[in-house]
């Protein structure tokens, strides 16, 4: 009985720990932001075009609009790969093929964020280069082809893990009615582990917005509103890394203002998935 409530208390602490975790970081932002964007003015700087530090002019609105195409186009791109690879593995692989695949996976998800830029640059830019001729190549379209590469391993394993988990009853059944093994999967399992499915693209997409290092090296890093996929652009992610490090008194709040705007954003994100996913139990 002791053990037990020694352990009880253990995983109430660490529960909490994490709750103070985030309720700390979101005290620390929030106090911070608030006077510096009451100062330059809430639809000035959220709804702002332009971005001049040295003016004290800081308008973020083409970073949330370049944050968005970027994460859209990534997840668009990388979820219905992910999603199909994981059935593929947990279905319909060959046990030998797997052992091969499961690796590789798991190792796409532990390369460092560095690596995946260096390859963007040298490989996926110039390619969006020729494709739209006379362009950098670094642009929306580069960006979102590594995020989609990058958030491949954990949709991939989380969806898997998913499916797996799946009473197999639900797969015999569905056969035993006359279903092919193709139409069993798509039209029960998946259906049926949409819950851990839902929790593997909130988990993608919180990676594809969060990323800065990658997309710093490919997005060209231009503050300007989108037209096109060759465009340049800068999320809310990569306007803070790139100008903290020399960023001084009212800039370095207005940043750290661009931070909260992201907190808001991913917490949003994370309530729509999770409103969604309520709503088809």
């Amino acid at each position: 009985m002791l053990k037990e409530r020694f352990f009880q208390g253990l995983f109430a602490l660490s529960a909490g720990f994490s709750i103070f975790a985030v309720g700390a970081i979101a005290l620390f932002l929030f106090f911070n932001a608030f006077a510096t964007i009451s100062q330059i003015g809430f639809l000035e700087f959220i709804f702002g075009m332009d971005w001049y530090p040295d003016e004290e002019i800081f308008g973020i609105f083409p970073m949330i609009v370049g944050s968005i195409y970027v994460t859209a186009l990534a997840i668009a791109l990388g979820v219905p790969i992910g999603v199909l690879s994981a059935v593929y593995l947990a279905y319909f692989c060959p046990k030998g093929l797997k052992k091969i695949i499961m690796p590789a996976v798991e190792l796409l998800g532990a390369i460092p964020s560095v690596v995946y830029g260096f390859f963007g640059l040298v490989i996926v830019v110039p390619l969006v280069s020729n494709i739209f001729d006379g362009v950098s190549g670094k642009s929306i379209l580069a960006a979102s082809l590594i995020l989609a590469i990058m958030v491949l391993p954990t949709i991939i394993l989380v969806s898997k893990v998913a499916i797996e988990a799946l009473p197999k009853s639900y797969y015999e059944g569905a056969l035993a009615l006359g279903a092919s093994p193709e139409r069993t999967v798509f039209f029960a399992i998946v259906p049926a582990a949409k819950s851990g499915i839902l929790a593997s693209v909130i988990l993608g997409v919180g990676r594809a917005i969060g990323e800065a290092m990658a997309v710093i090296m490919v997005a060209g890093n231009q503050v300007q509103i989108p037209h096109s996929l060759s465009d340049g652009v800068r999320t809310l992610t990569t306007n803070i890394v790139l100008e903290m490090g020399y960023a001084a008194d009212l800039h370095k709040d207005v940043l750290i203002a661009n931070a909260v705007v992201l907190f808001v954003f991913i917490l949003i994100i994370n309530i729509s998935f999770s409103a969604l996913k309520r709503g088809k139990k």
